[in-house]
């Protein structure tokens, strides 16, 4: 999903949504899409950081998915409402796997 010319040039944003204005969604690195739910950082640690020490910490979004949220609690600057971004769209995401899913078995 891309957004019109016309928006992304508006928009020259210097982070990882100017990214996904500019080129795409699937151009974003993995730590740059949880960036962007993520929102805002802390001070002298920004949201990419948050985005990418989590990655790290649990491989993918696999991985990620199947934490409980005291474990994303460890990481420093994510509190509740952040962590709720998380996991919505990790559950969006399970839906449509489980969907598609339905889907192939009733071809």
């Amino acid at each position: 999903m891309r957004l019109k010319k016309e928006t992304a040039k508006k928009n020259t944003w210097n982070h990882p949504g100017g990214k996904l204005i500019r080129k795409g969604a699937q151009y974003c690195t993995n730590a740059e899409l949880l960036a962007i739910l993520i929102g805002s950082g802390i001070p002298k640690k920004p949201a990419i950081k948050m985005a990418e020490e989590i990655i790290e910490k649990f491989k993918d979004f696999k991985g990620l998915a199947n934490q409980p949220f005291e474990k994303l609690y460890q990481i420093k600057g994510l509190k509740q409402v952040k962590v709720i971004r998380i996991a919505a769209a990790l559950e969006i995401a399970r839906r449509i796997v489980n969907q598609v899913v339905k889907e192939l078995k009733t071809k």
